[in-house]
C-alpha cells in the first residue's frame, strides 16, 4: 500500500497544535488595509481554531 501524500496547499495554510486542534489565520488581513477600520484590522490578528467537519477534512488532508 503506498504512502498517503499530504496536501501541499493545506499544510501551508493551517497547522495542528499538540492537542490536535486545527489552527488557521483570519482571511482578509493582507491588503487594502486603508479602507478597513482599526477594530476590523485588530480582529484579523491572532489565529482561529477550526472545529467540526472542516477540521476533520483538514486533518485527513494532512494525514493526521
Amino acid at each position: 500500500m503506498p504512502k498517503i501524500k499530504t496536501h501541499s496547499g493545506t499544510k501551508k495554510r493551517v497547522r495542528i497544535t499538540k492537542t490536535g486542534k486545527v489552527v488557521r489565520r483570519h482571511a482578509g488581513g493582507n491588503h487594502f488595509l486603508e479602507k478597513k477600520s482599526a477594530g476590523r484590522k485588530r480582529r484579523f490578528a491572532g489565529v482561529e481554531v477550526m472545529t467540526g467537519k472542516q477540521a476533520r477534512n483538514i486533518r485527513r488532508k494532512l494525514g493526521v
